[in-house]
């Protein structure tokens, strides 16, 4: 005879399924290709497929946890890499700011 042991922890928590959630697959293409978005949308459409990775990732997390389907790395990696794009997005738009600045006041001394 098999005894099956108390586990409560394991309360509420789904088994695995075998099932990839979708969110998670849609975060990791979303932030793969969102440098290449620039191409298609000079200035907005990376950016906006970096916000897709991060915020499908998000929602693919915490599916994962309830559900218990695969893809967890698929929707951490699709944050990671959607992060990475939008701060290097706002590097260049501080250091275009800078730049404009700089040499707006290297134009007023030259007066």
């Amino acid at each position: 005879m098999t005894t099956i042991p108390n586990t409560p922890e394991l309360a509420g928590r789904a088994t695995s399924t075998g099932r990839t959630n979708t969110m998670a697959i849609i975060s990791l293409i979303a932030g793969a290709v969102s440098v290449f978005g620039h191409l298609a949308i000079p200035g907005l459409g990376g950016g906006a497929l970096a916000i897709v990775a991060i915020a499908t990732g998000l929602i693919a997390r915490g599916e994962i946890k309830r559900s218990g389907e695969q893809g967890m790395w698929m929707a951490t990696v699709g944050i990671v890499l959607g992060a990475i794009h939008v701060a290097l997005i706002a590097l260049i738009v501080i250091v275009l700011v800078a730049a404009v600045f700089f040499l707006g006041s290297l134009a007023l001394l030259h007066h």
